[in-house]
């Protein structure tokens, strides 16, 4: 334990910050549709150097937010959701980067979305929050970066839905960035992908406290609906092999069948326990507009080519993270994304890692991520010539002169 308390190599206590924008001009987003004021969470960690070259950009998942390290108070049981990859001395080594994460446009977790009030009415905006895609969500964070008076950054990195907005970054803002990190994710869904999505909700819309998204004075909310979406998109995180080598086909609290419709096996008790907690902490309306931005994201268009989109991103470092058990992004997603950045020869450096994890392998393959991430961002900052902050480099030179 450090001296906050928190476990050592933790970033320790956070706070969330908040930044608003599109007070008196508001924010244009892709459908036509504009919107304002518009709020976007973040938290940083780490310093930054004096010339501001250090910042990396930590995009989250589906179900994330802007806390991604450390803890918000001494109570919290459970650290930021990649508390393993970013701090002192990790991935994300926070005594040499300034590590930034926020919340995307259209969900719960501080950033506007259909939860939030909508000033023309004063009550949630619900359904009347309009449609939003991965390109709205970082021109958001753009607008972050640009307070914080970052002109480029060292990295861009994020799994999964995060990977989707680190591409969205390297294809469409390549002059703000030097590096794009894209693990466990894709550059466009496939049938089966929007078809997963669907199916998620489609349980929303069919709970009868959804009341078509105006169900937040009511009392009740849609968790049934809920957390059945969340138990079909847990089934894809998974692999077959780590289902069965964590669950098999035991019985929970049973020696034999009971013959009864009720949940009998272990696997059937952890999907219902998950749908369930997810109630606790996200919102139904929320769940809608984020899956329907993925669905929606389709780097290959306007053109129909994937590698026209980053002909103006030759210049960009890329590191391409698989992972081979993952169905729902499988390898041949990534596989793609990397023939078409060697077509317009970006510098590309792609490993397929063996994992029987299944999609969640960016989040518990954490030693290896480690030694990768490590290894690319070393090579990177050497080459973009970045200094440590002034408060590492002060201790650096104290630990040599043997004062510390």
């Amino acid at each position: 334990m450090d001296a906050t308390g928190a476990p050592t190599g933790s970033v320790g206590l956070v706070k969330a910050q908040y930044f608003t924008f599109a007070r008196d001009m508001p924010f244009a987003l892709e459908s036509g549709a504009s919107l304002g004021p518009v709020t976007v969470a973040y938290e940083t960690y780490g310093a930054l150097n004096a010339d501001r070259s250090n910042a990396i950009l930590i995009c989250h998942a589906l179900s994330g937010g802007a806390h991604a390290a450390g803890f918000h108070s001494a109570q919290d049981e459970q650290p930021g959701w990649w508390d393993e990859c970013i701090g002192p001395g990790k991935a994300f080594d926070t005594n040499r980067y300034f590590v930034i994460c926020s919340n995307v446009l259209g969900s719960c977790y501080g950033s506007t979305g259909p939860s939030s009030i909508n000033p023309a009415t004063g009550s949630p905006y619900a359904l009347h929050f309009p449609v939003v895609t991965v390109g709205d969500m970082v021109r958001a964070q753009i607008k972050v970066i640009d307070h914080l008076g970052i002109d480029r950054l060292l990295c861009v990195a994020g799994g999964s839905m995060g990977g989707m907005q680190v591409l969205e970054w390297a294809a469409h803002y390549p002059a703000r960035l030097y590096a794009a990190i894209p693990v466990a994710t894709t550059a466009q869904h496939s049938p089966m992908l929007i078809a997963f999505s669907e199916v998620g909700r489609q349980a929303i819309y069919a709970d009868p406290s959804w009341q078509h998204g105006d169900y937040y004075t009511g009392g009740r909310r849609p968790d049934a609906g809920l957390a059945v979406a969340r138990m079909v998109g847990h089934i894809t995180y998974l692999s077959e092999e780590s289902m069965h080598q964590k669950f098999g086909r035991k019985l929970r609290n049973l020696e034999q069948y009971g013959y009864e419709f009720q949940t009998e096996f272990e696997i059937e008790s952890y999907l219902k326990y998950n749908g369930d907690k997810f109630t606790r902490r996200f919102d139904a309306n929320s769940y809608l507009y984020v899956t329907k931005a993925m669905d929606y994201f389709d780097l290959s268009q306007p053109t129909g080519s994937l590698a026209a989109a980053f002909v103006n991103s030759v210049d960009l470092k890329y590191l391409v993270i698989s992972f081979t058990s993952d169905w729902l992004y499988p390898s041949y997603h990534s596989k793609r994304l990397v023939t078409a950045l060697h077509a317009v020869g970006a510098d590309v450096t792609y490993l397929d890692l063996q994992s029987s994890w299944g999609h969640d392998a960016f989040l518990l393959e954490v030693e290896t991520m480690t030694n990768l991430l490590e290894s690319f961002l070393d090579r990177i900052a050497r080459e973009a010539q970045v200094a440590l902050p002034a408060s590492v480099e002060s201790t650096t030179t104290r630990l040599e002169s043997g004062f510390a």
